[in-house]
Order: C-alpha cells, then structure tokens, then sequence
C-alpha cells in the first residue's frame, strides 16, 4: 500500500523541474526549465539540457534543434533573469 503512495509523490517531484509536451508524430517529450539567471550573447539562442531556447521579443521559444520549429515556452519556464552579455543593462520577469 505504501509503494501506491509513493510513486505519484515522486513522479510529482521529477516532473516540477520539467514541462511535458505532446511531441510532433505522437508521444510526449519533457522541456527543461531554463535556469534562474540566463545569459545570452549577440546571438539570441541558449543550450540546456539537449534543447534550444530562441530570445526573442520578451518571450522565450524551444526546439530539439537550433533551426526550429519553435514552441514557445510557458511564462512558468522562463528565468527570473535574461542577461545580455556585453551589455549593462538586464531584464527581469515580473
């Protein structure tokens, strides 16, 4: 009885750190949050954990490859912060 208890607690702790997606051509796929601070460079793109994140326009895109087709990603899986490397100034969500 207790294993029945068990397994939806931990699944509900694996699945926080991640956003599950229906994948193109069935099935589902897991999307890592973006850390808390993220720092981009002159290009507007950002690698974690196997995916692509594209900066654009104060929203944040996903793909499995640099080249798209993009998602765009949940306000709920954006960083706090997008610093911008070479510049002074940053953006915080609110």
């Amino acid at each position: 009885m207790k294993i029945n208890i068990l397994v939806p607690m931990l699944s509900a702790l694996v699945l926080t750190g991640c956003l599950v997606t229906p994948r193109r051509g069935g099935g589902l796929e897991l999307v890592p949050i973006l850390p808390t601070i993220v720092e981009i460079g002159d290009e507007p793109y950002y690698e974690h954990q196997g995916y692509h994140y594209f900066y654009s326009n104060d929203r944040w895109h996903y793909s499995t490859t640099r080249n798209g087709p993009w998602t765009e990603l949940p306000r709920s899986h954006w960083p706090k912060e997008t610093r911008h490397r070479g510049h002074d100034d940053h953006h915080d969500r609110r």
